[in-house]
């Protein structure tokens, strides 16, 4: 009953490779909503537009195979996070709840904990933070859950982050595992301190502002858009947000002076979701199915490099069999279609991937920068790139 969802790998930062199909992820031939690697890239939690999680990794062949099903969810799974350093998995989705998921090696399967949200409104992002010891959910009600542990009830607990307007669409840890950069539709990015005594010990001070109570933002950029995806450069000095708007925006901070931001106009279709590479470059990916490539142009200057995927060549004009049935053709593309170019009646899209791309998640890096990433979107495929 289940159909087969060829993922493909694609190596396009350099224009000379093409792709290769190295994964088979049984699906039910619907859109992937999210997804995540464990930390060696064997195994990958997806959704498949739906509130199971599949676990798929690799045989003793290394061909990708179904592992697991995770069915604790009522809804649509919204957000799924590979804790890398403890090998547990976080998932929220649209029925107002999270679980953190541990495999249990004596049952041979995934078991959840329970986490206490405290939301009224879906889910729609969760992130574990860098040391992997509490994690943060984004959600529908105007706030953010940031949850750690707490052995005495063994269950997760979370604190508020409440100084929203409207949804949190996205959320990033800083790489000091205490502050965190939101999100939002009410078009503004935030940067929160989310350090919790229990578990971080003190505040650490940053350049990005000077100490505040939990809950109270460091700083606050404008977008001229519902703000879609955001991300922390690996030194945490730099971030970086999308806008509905088209915009890809970079805000840098500075010892004992205020941030900066440098906004770059594009004449793309808006960005769902972006990662810094390097301090210096950044991929964002959207509505126009393929991730493109923006580059630091000068001190506080970005600028549009490339697409990293290649056009397909167009497909080539079917042959007719008669002049009659041509003529028959014409008419009909010109009453349903508005045109008489049959280069221009393919519904496929000239990208690898067929739909918006919605999530980018890291796949290898190195101490300085991301190596390889993965892209999933609408159309129910994963695209590797280095």
């Amino acid at each position: 009953l289940l159909s087969f969802l060829f993922l493909f790998l694609c190596v396009c930062v350099s224009q000379t490779t093409s792709s290769t199909s190295i994964m088979q992820a049984i699906t039910k031939g619907k859109s992937i909503t999210c997804h995540a690697w464990n930390s060696d890239g064997s195994k990958c939690a997806l959704c498949p537009n739906s509130n199971v999680v599949l676990i798929v990794g690799k045989d003793a062949t290394g061909a990708w195979k179904l592992e697991h099903q995770l069915k604790q969810h009522d809804s649509v799974v919204t957000g799924i996070d590979w804790d890398r350093v403890h090998n547990r998995i976080v998932t929220c989705s649209q029925d107002r709840n999270a679980y953190v998921w541990h495999y249990d090696d004596t049952a041979k399967e995934w078991k959840p904990d329970l986490v206490i949200l405290r939301i009224n409104r879906a889910a729609t992002h969760v992130k574990w933070s860098p040391n992997g010891d509490k994690f943060a959910v984004a959600s529908g009600a105007k706030l953010v859950s940031v949850c750690h542990f707490e052995e005495d009830n063994d269950w997760w607990v979370s604190k508020h982050v409440k100084k929203h307007r409207s949804t949190v669409t996205r959320i990033a840890w800083h790489p000091n595992n205490q502050l965190l950069a939101t999100a939002s539709t009410d078009f503004k990015a935030r940067i929160f301190n989310c350090a919790i005594r229990e578990v971080d010990g003190k505040q650490i001070e940053t350049a990005w502002g000077k100490k505040k109570p939990f809950d109270e933002p460091l700083c606050e950029f404008d977008c001229n858009g519902w703000v879609q995806g955001i991300a922390f450069s690996p030194s945490g000095n730099k971030l970086v947000f999308v806008g509905h708007d088209s915009t890809v925006s970079v805000a840098e901070c500075h010892p004992g002076a205020e941030p900066t931001l440098f906004t770059l106009k594009t004449k793309l279709l808006p960005m769902m979701d972006c990662m810094f590479l390097d301090e210096t470059k950044v991929v964002a990916a959207g509505y126009d199915c393929a991730p493109y490539l923006f580059a630091q142009s000068g001190p506080s200057e970005w600028k549009l490099v490339k697409s990293l995927d290649e056009k397909k060549a167009p497909a080539a004009p079917a042959a007719t069999t008669s002049s009659t049935r041509a003529a028959f053709n014409m008419f009909q593309s010109k009453a349903s279609k508005g045109t008489t170019d049959e280069s221009k009646l393919s519904t496929e899209v000239e990208t690898k991937h067929q739909n918006t791309i919605t999530d980018i998640e890291v796949y290898r890096r190195s101490e300085t920068m991301v190596t390889e990433f993965t892209t999933s979107g609408l159309d129910g495929a994963i695209f590797w790139w280095k």
